[in-house]
C-alpha cells in the first residue's frame, strides 16, 4: 500500500466576501477601457500636453483621447493643470494615484508580455494598447 501525499491545504482565508469583488471589477473596468492603458504609459513616460499623448497613443481619436483624459482626471489618476499664458495650454500629468495604479500594472503587463511570447517587449507599448493586451 502506497503512502499518499498528503494535498497541500488552503490557505486560511476565513471566507472570502463578495464585498471586494465590486472594487475589483470596478478597477477592472476603469484601466480596461480601450486606449486608458496607452494614455497612462504615454502619461508615465512624459506626455504632457495633448498633442504629446496624441502622437505617443497612435491611433486614438482627438475626441476619445479628450473623453479618457476627462475620465481619468474624473478618478483621480490625472491632473489637469491650466497654465495661464498665451494661448493658454493645459497640462495634463500623473496624479500620485495614477503613479501608484501605472506601478501596480506593471507585473500585470509583464505576466501578459510572457504569456504571449514577447518576453523581450516593452510592458506596454505606445499604441493605446493597456495593460494585459486587449485593444
Amino acid at each position: 500500500m502506497e503512502a499518499s501525499t498528503p494535498s497541500p491545504r488552503p490557505r486560511d482565508v476565513r471566507g472570502i466576501d463578495d464585498s471586494s469583488c465590486p472594487n475589483l471589477q470596478g478597477a477592472l473596468e476603469l484601466v480596461g477601457r480601450r486606449w486608458t492603458g496607452g494614455i497612462l504609459e504615454a502619461a508615465s513616460h512624459g506626455a504632457r500636453r495633448f498633442g504629446e499623448y496624441r502622437a505617443m497613443v497612435s491611433g486614438i481619436s482627438d475626441r476619445l483621447l479628450a473623453q479618457r483624459l476627462k475620465e481619468l482626471e474624473a478618478e483621480g489618476l490625472i491632473e489637469r493643470t491650466v497654465v495661464p499664458t498665451t494661448p493658454v495650454q493645459i497640462r495634463y500629468t500623473l496624479a500620485p494615484e495614477g503613479r501608484t495604479l501605472v506601478e501596480a500594472l506593471q507585473p500585470l503587463a509583464m505576466w501578459s508580455a510572457r504569456r504571449l511570447g514577447r518576453v523581450d517587449e516593452a510592458p506596454v507599448r505606445r499604441r493605446g494598447v493597456p495593460p494585459g493586451g486587449a485593444g
